[in-house]
């Protein structure tokens, strides 16, 4: 889950908890509020240490990159075509 389907999933539990005012029978809007709520904090905090860990492995060469200089040859003459 990423940062916006967190945030998103935030959103929507709280507005279904704290905004809402409405009866449904046999399903409690606050109870699905604070689980959507619950579920967006914690998929906020996975994707938050999924990201820290994942740029603390980066790997960076020490040494240059040797560069080679290609001529191109003037006295061969180029491969006939078949």
């Amino acid at each position: 889950m990423g940062i916006g389907a967190s945030i998103f999933l935030l959103a929507v539990g709280a507005i279904l908890t704290f905004a809402l005012d409405v009866r449904i029978a046999g399903i409690d809007l606050d109870a699905v509020g604070w689980i959507l709520m619950a579920a967006g904090a914690l998929g906020l905090v996975i994707t938050t240490i999924f990201w820290s860990n994942r740029r603390s492995r980066t790997t960076v060469a020490e040494e240059p990159v040797e560069y080679r200089r290609v001529e191109e040859r003037s006295d061969v003459p180029p491969p006939p075509i078949r």
